[in-house]
């Protein structure tokens, strides 16, 4: 089994926002190669160099620690959808945000802000597995229409999947403690304030799917009446789906539940000041 290098996450350091860092694991290569760094050969017969599953570069160990973090990850090696890191998927596909993202909520506007429940009803499970594997098989070409899926349960099932299985959650660790602290504020101006310079500390394409998502569910809200999903029902929803404790403690995670779900709260009301 191949053996991954763990170089610091995209969400380590408010400093690298803007790029993507590689992925690298040992690699054993075929045929003489040469580091993509230094330009010298690499020795030996196995694990001569390590090489990044997201574009692909080929360098010696001890060079990847020097390697540029500006990753351009390569479709043909970026093998899925699901459980793949957000910033890696969308600078592959060249997009601003992730393509389940836009497809789902396209999906779910057309057909089902009156639908009861929205978001809070769970489709069958074996049916947003299969949801998943289309996207992780055929990308954007996923056929998630109301011919394929008439239960926009499944949909909505689909998108909340997505999030959860994000190896960095849309609201990263690193910025995780700052929303946090906006929720546990009592000043409504200090709060928001607060919020704003959390979502300064996500990265590009965190942020600017949270305010997709975000601006999705205050229209979601609109259909209150019909749908019974207001901004609170909506936090209870996406709190624990959106955020992640990066504390191992379990009762202090358990603690944050709460905080979680005002922070979605407070997004999702004051969506058109802060982003």
């Amino acid at each position: 089994m191949a053996t991954v290098l763990m170089l610091p996450t995209l969400a380590a350091s408010p400093h690298f926002l803007s790029v993507c860092l590689h992925l690298v694991y040992v690699h054993t290569f075929r045929g003489p190669h040469w580091c993509e760094y230094c330009a010298n050969f690499m020795w030996g017969l196995i694990a001569q160099g390590v090489k990044c599953a997201d574009c692909g570069l080929n360098v010696h160990k001890q060079c990847s620690k020097m390697v540029p973090n500006d990753c351009k990850p390569d479709l043909k090696h970026v093998k899925k959808v699901y459980s793949c890191d957000l910033t890696t998927l969308v600078k592959a596909h060249i997009t601003k945000r992730p393509m389940v993202v836009d497809m789902c909520i396209r999906e779910i506007e057309s057909r089902g802000l009156n639908s009861e429940g929205l978001y809070r009803v769970s489709g069958f499970s074996d049916l947003i597995e299969d949801v998943k594997m289309a996207f992780d098989r055929d990308g954007e070409k996923a056929d998630i229409s109301v011919n394929m899926y008439e239960d926009i349960n499944i949909i909505t099932g689909a998108l909340k999947l997505y999030f959860r299985d994000l190896p960095i959650p849309l609201i990263t660790y690193d910025a995780y403690p700052k929303f946090i602290e906006s929720a546990k504020i009592m000043d409504p101006d200090e709060q928001l304030e607060t919020l704003h310079e959390a979502l300064k500390l996500l990265p590009p394409a965190h942020c600017e799917t949270l305010r997709y998502l975000m601006a999705h569910l205050k229209r979601v809200t609109l259909h209150e009446k019909e749908n019974l999903m207001s901004a609170e029902n909506l936090g209870i929803v996406f709190g624990p789906t959106l955020m992640r404790s990066p504390e191992l403690d379990a009762m202090a995670a358990l603690n944050d539940i709460r905080y979680q779900r005002l922070v979605v709260e407070l997004l999702i009301k004051n969506e058109d000041i802060l982003f």
